[in-house]
């Protein structure tokens, strides 16, 4: 449930807002603001840009759009539609029961059927998506604490070992077992109201198990821009006559 692509990283400077509104944005608390937010039947969408380098290459890998639907605690559900660099598509619905799966992350399916359905889920789909979840209270709360502020501005890191215990969105993903000593470099952007505009994250693989192997040193840098925080996100899961269960 994985495709294999030979990416490297793009390197860029981090700019930090100095407008008056922008210094007061993160003297909000954005933890309560964001659970403010969490309404049932709401959510947040998001766009995102993956690259990967293995340090003397630079490709994009993955282009990203997605919507996050919210529960009373967090994350409920979410629908991700994803652009390969050979514009292969993959998209994964998740309605807080079932993960499906369709595109090159369900692999080989019988024919009639375009999903695969597997029980549970909820975690961060592929090794492409963005590591870090900030719709989540507790690893938003650890991005703050870890972190440096600069007006609009958060940027620190955060080891693996420290995503598991307060993520969901990657204690359940398959990166879950790669080293705990990776770290993640990370800068968070607020908005005004207190809430994440943008995300940018970059960490390099290491301890990675025999099926990512191709990726043991190689660096993914994800930037995700989010918008529309509290609109209504409506998850549909797909018809049950293309599926297929796992």
């Amino acid at each position: 449930m994985r495709k294999t692509i030979s990416v490297l990283v793009v390197c860029g400077a981090f700019l930090v807002g100095t407008a008056p509104a922008q210094a007061q944005a993160v003297s909000k608390d954005p933890v309560r603001v964001l659970k403010s937010k969490l309404i049932p039947g709401h959510g947040v969408r998001y766009t995102e840009i993956a690259n990967w380098s293995d340090g003397t290459e630079t490709s994009q890998a993955y282009e990203t759009k997605g919507a996050l639907q919210f529960g009373k605690k967090g994350l409920a559900g979410y629908d991700i539609v994803g652009t390969a660099y050979d514009d292969e598509k993959d998209r994964v619905i998740y309605n807080g029961k079932a993960t499906y799966y369709s595109g090159a992350l369900a692999g080989d399916l019988p024919k009639g059927k375009t999903w695969i359905k597997v029980s549970g889920g909820g975690g961060m789909p592929s090794q492409y998506d963005q590591i870090l979840n900030p719709t989540e209270p507790t690893t938003l709360s650890a991005l703050l604490n870890k972190g440096k502020r600069s007006g609009n501005t958060v940027t620190g890191t955060i080891t693996f070992k420290d995503l598991r215990k307060v993520s969901a969105w990657f204690s359940r993903s398959d990166l879950r077992s790669w080293a705990s000593d990776t770290e993640v470099s990370y800068k968070l952007t607020f908005t005004s109201a207190g809430l994440v505009s943008k995300l940018w994250s970059s960490y390099t693989a290491k301890g990675v198990p025999l099926d990512y192997e191709d990726f043991e040193g190689s660096t993914v840098i994800v930037d995700t821009r989010y918008t529309g925080w509290g609109a209504k996100v409506s998850i549909k899961t797909p018809d049950p006559k293309t599926v297929v269960t796992e």
